[in-house]
């Protein structure tokens, strides 16, 4: 019996293999891991993203002698860009850095700001589980773990669970428009420090980050008049 038992399953073995292609034309489409990314909402949240530049340029220039530091303003800057300058020399000014008003003698910091919108619809992630009313102010999760529901009722109380595990995704479709910030610091000869990071916009905000959606061009409609006596 036990020989039969271990026949079946290196035939199903050799059965689910088979199905698996070996060789393919091209490479096969995957997702990456899942990660978070924050969706700006809130001007406040662009004093949050300055503090977070200001935190990880002033690391990498700790390696080098102190020297003071000049913005240099993007030309035409989006009420963004504007805001994101203005936060940035407040909060290296009140850090005690010297920020000077000429880039001479001083290492100059680049703000990149690149808007990118992709299609619409795009795929949005929620907790995987459904919430139904039991009665007033007592709610299910469904589809959870045990342990990890019971985990959460101990940290949630009489809270709604439902809310307490999706709270921290923000309302709405996955915006189609997103943000990708590079702060550089560098000097005619070299780059000191470089970073890059990447947030979701609201659509509906996207004028504030400089893009201007345009009208779709009507076509011209052209008419043929005949004059009198013409034939």
């Amino acid at each position: 019996m036990m020989v039969l038992k271990t026949g079946a399953a290196i035939v199903a073995g050799l059965i689910l293999a088979g199905c698996a292609a070996r060789f393919s034309p091209v490479p096969q489409a995957t997702n990456f891991p899942a990660s978070q990314q924050v969706k700006l909402q809130a001007a406040s949240h662009w004093g949050t993203i300055a503090g977070h530049i200001e935190k990880n340029m002033l690391a990498e220039l700790k390696k080098n002698p102190p020297r003071p530091l000049f913005i240099n303003e993007a030309p035409n800057p989006s009420p963004f860009q504007r805001a994101l300058n203005t936060q940035l020399i407040t909060s290296l000014v009140n850090d005690g850095y010297t920020v000077s008003k000429s880039a001479a003698g001083s290492l100059k910091i680049d703000l990149d700001v690149q808007a990118v919108t992709f299609t619409a619809d795009r795929p949005q992630y929620r907790y995987h589980g459904e919430h139904g009313a039991l009665a007033a102010g007592v709610f299910v999760l469904s589809e959870i773990e045990p342990p990890l529901l019971l985990a959460a009722a101990a940290g949630v109380g009489a809270q709604d669970a439902y809310s307490w595990f999706n709270d921290q995704f923000a309302p709405g479709a996955t915006p189609r428009t997103e943000l990708i910030i590079t702060v550089s610091v560098s000097d005619q000869y070299r780059y000191f420090a470089r970073n890059t990071s990447a947030y979701y916009v609201t659509d509906s905000d996207r004028v504030l980050y400089g893009i201007i959606d345009k009208e779709p061009e009507l076509p011209q409609l052209s008419k043929t008049y005949q004059l009198r006596g013409e034939r």
